[in-house]
C-alpha cells in the first residue's frame, strides 16, 4: 500500500519540547500506527480506571464475597502491589518481546483476569485474580507512554501528548462515577465484565496493527531473576507498607515492620544487581538526564494530587455528606469534564509557551482548587465543590503535558522504553506515598480536633450547655433517656466537625506544596525547540 493512500496529513505545530528523536522532512502520521495507537490507549484506559472503579465500590464487594473489613482491603492493596512491579520491568519485556508481543499478552492476561474477578465467589480467589490482573495489565501504562515518544514525528507530540495525558489523568477521576453507576444499575460483577470486550478488541487489534518494533529474545538469555526476585520485595513490600501503614499503626504492627525490613534489604539486593548485572531489570541511568530526574520528580508530586484528592474528596462525600457510590460519582464527574476540555488547550499552549511555564500555572491552578477547599464546612455540596473541581481538573492537564513532554521528550529513542516504565513508576508511587500521608495526616488532625474541641465543649460554656438542652428537648418523647440520647448526638456532632476541620488542614497542607512546586518550576531546563531529524521509526 502506498504512502499516499496509507498517510494522514495533519497540520504541523510548532513546539518547544525535545521528542525522542528529531522530526523528519516527512511529517505524516500513518492511518494504520495511528488507529493501533489509539486502541492501546484504550488499553491504558482500562487498567488505570479500574483501580478506581472498583474502590468506590469495594462495601457492596464485601458484602458479596462476605469478607471482613481488614480483607477487603487487599482487593485494592493487591493489585498495586503486582502492578508497582510491572510497571518498571515493563521496559525490558517491550525491548526483549517487542512492544505487539508485550502489549497483546498484557492485554489479553488484564482481560482474562478481569472476568475471573467477576466470577469469583470468595475473597482468597478475588486477591489472587486482582493481583495477576494487577501484574499483567500494569504493562500497558508505561508501554503507551514510551510509543508516544518513538513512533510519532517530533511536530505531532504536541498533539499526542495531551491525549496520553488525559487517559493517565481521566481514568482514576472518573472511576468512582463508572464505579457507581454499574454498581447501582447492575452488580458489582459488572466492574470487572465492563472489562471484557474493550479488552477482546483491544488484544485483537494489537495482534493484526502493531509493528512498530523489532523483539530482541537474545536479551531473555541474561534474565536477571534476581534482579527482578529483589525489586519485587523492594517495590511490592513497600506498597504494603504504604497501603497498610495508615489504617494500622505503622512500624507498631508486626506485619508491617517485617514487611518495611523485607523492602530495606531488597532494595539493597536491587540497587546492587542493577549496578552490576550484565543485563539490569531496570536502567537507573536515565535519572542522569537533569530532564528527566525533575519531570520524574513533578510526575511523583502529580500523582499525589491525582489520587490523592481522587481519595479525599469521596471520602468527604461518603463521611460528612453520607453520599452512596452513585451520588459521589455524579458530583466528581466535573473534573472529568474540565481535563477533558482542556486537554486540546493545553496541546495547543504546549506547542506555544515555554513548558516551564505551563507546569507553574498548572500547579498554580491546582493549588487555587484546594486553598479553596481549607474553607469546607459540613454543608457544602455539588456547588461548593464546582469551582475546586473545575480548577483542579484545568491544573491537572496543564500540568501532565509540559511534565510527560519534558522527561520523556529529552531522551534518545532507544531509552525511551525503559525510562516510560520509571516515569510512570514515580507517579504511582507518589500516589501511594501521597496517600499514606494523607490518611496518617487526616487521622493526627482529627484526634487533634476531637480534643480541642472536647475542651470548648463543656459544662461551663453557656453555648454547648444552650445546645444541650435544645437536643434533649428533641428526645422528651424518649422520657429518662432524652438527655443521654442528646450527649451522643452532640459527641457524634463534635467528631464531624473535627473531621471536618481536618480535611480542611489536609488541603492547606496540599496548598502549600502545591505553591513551592508551582515555584520550583522555573529550576527545569528549557526543552530545546523542534530540529531535524527523524521523527519515527
Amino acid at each position: 500500500m502506498s504512502a499516499r493512500t496509507t498517510a494522514l496529513t495533519i497540520r504541523p505545530t510548532p513546539s518547544p519540547s525535545v521528542g525522542a528523536a528529531a522530526a523528519g522532512a516527512d511529517q505524516r502520521i500513518d492511518p494504520r500506527r495511528l488507529v493501533a495507537f489509539l486502541a492501546m490507549m484504550f488499553g491504558m484506559f482500562m487498567a488505570i480506571l479500574d483501580i478506581q472503579i472498583v474502590s468506590a465500590s469495594l462495601t457492596e464487594i464485601q458484602a458479596g464475597l462476605a469478607a471482613s473489613s481488614d480483607e477487603i482491603n487487599w482487593v485494592q492493596t493487591a493489585y498495586l502491589v503486582a502492578e508497582v512491579v510491572a510497571i518498571p520491568l515493563s521496559g525490558y519485556l517491550s525491548r526483549a518481546l517487542g512492544t505487539r508481543a508485550l502489549f497483546a499478552i498484557s492485554a489479553a492476561g488484564f482481560t482474562a483476569a478481569s472476568f475471573m474477578c467477576g466470577l469469583t465467589t470468595s475473597i482468597n480467589e478475588m486477591i489472587v485474580w486482582r493481583a495477576i490482573q494487577g501484574f499483567i495489565g500494569g504493562g500497558m501504562i508505561p508501554t503507551v507512554f514510551a510509543t508516544a515518544y518513538t513512533i510519532f514525528p517530533k511536530s505531532k507530540q504536541n498533539v499526542v501528548t495531551p491525549l496520553i495525558g488525559l487517559v493517565a489523568t481521566l481514568a482514576p477521576t472518573i472511576g468512582p462515577t463508572v464505579g457507581g453507576y454499574l454498581t447501582d444499575a447492575f452488580s458489582w460483577h459488572w466492574l470487572f465484565f465492563i472489562n471484557v470486550v474493550p479488552g477482546i478488541a483491544v488484544t485483537l487489534a494489537t495482534l493484526a496493527l502493531v509493528d512498530f518494533d523489532k523483539p530482541n529474545l537474545k536479551l531473555l538469555e541474561h534474565f536477571d531473576w534476581v534482579g527482578l526476585l529483589s525489586m519485587a520485595g523492594f517495590l511490592g513490600a513497600a506498597e504494603y507498607v504504604l497501603e497498610e501503614g495508615p489504617r494500622n499503626d505503622w512500624l507498631q504492627d508486626g506485619t508491617i515492620a517485617l514487611m518495611a525490613a523485607v523492602s530495606a534489604g531488597s532494595a539493597v539486593v536491587f540497587f546492587a544487581r542493577v549496578f552490576t548485572a550484565r543485563a539490569p531489570i531496570v536502567d537507573l541511568t536515565a535519572f542522569t538526564n537533569r530532564n528527566f530526574a525533575l519531570g520524574s520528580l513533578f510526575s511523583f508530586i502529580l500523582g499525589i494530587g491525582l489520587y490523592g484528592l481522587t481519595y479525599l474528596y469521596p471520602l468527604y462525600l461518603g463521611a460528612i455528606r453520607g453520599y452512596d457510590a452513585l451520588m459521589i460519582g455524579e458530583t466528581m464527574f466535573v473534573s472529568g469534564v474540565a481535563m477533558f476540555l482542556t486537554a486540546p488547550i493545553a496541546g495547543r499552549l504546549a506547542g506555544k509557551i515555554d513548558p516551564r511555564y505551563l507546569l507553574m500555572a498548572g500547579f498554580f491552578l491546582f493549588a487555587v482548587g484546594t486553598w479553596q477547599m481549607t474553607w469546607l464546612t459540613r454543608d457544602w455540596d455539588f456547588y461548593e465543590l464546582l469551582w475546586p473541581q473545575i480548577f483542579r481538573g484545568i491544573g491537572m492537564m496543564l500540568s501532565i503535558v509540559p511534565i510527560t513532554n519534558v522527561a520523556l521528550g529529552t531522551l534518545p529513542p532507544e531509552r525511551v522504553k525503559n525510562a516510560s516504565g520509571l516515569f510512570n513508576l514515580m507517579r504511582n508511587l507518589g500516589g501511594a506515598v501521597g496517600l499514606a500521608a494523607l490518611n496518617t495526616v487526616l487521622d493526627d488532625r482529627i484526634d487533634l480536633h476531637i480534643a480541642r474541641l472536647h475542651e470548648a465543649v463543656t459544662w461551663s460554656r453557656g453555648a454547648a450547655v444552650e445546645t444541650l438542652a435544645n437536643m434533649t428537648a428533641r428526645f422528651q418523647s424518649f422520657g429518662s433517656d432524652a438527655q443521654t440520647m442528646a450527649i451522643k448526638q452532640l459527641t457524634a456532632f463534635v467528631h464531624q466537625q473535627a473531621t471536618v476541620m481536618a480535611f480542611a488542614d489536609v488541603f492547606l497542607m496540599l496548598t502549600v506544596v502545591y505553591v513551592v512546586l508551582a515555584a520550583a518550576g522555573i529550576v527545569m531546563k528549557r526543552p530545546a525547540p523542534v530540529g531535524a531529524g527523524a521523527g519515527g521509526h
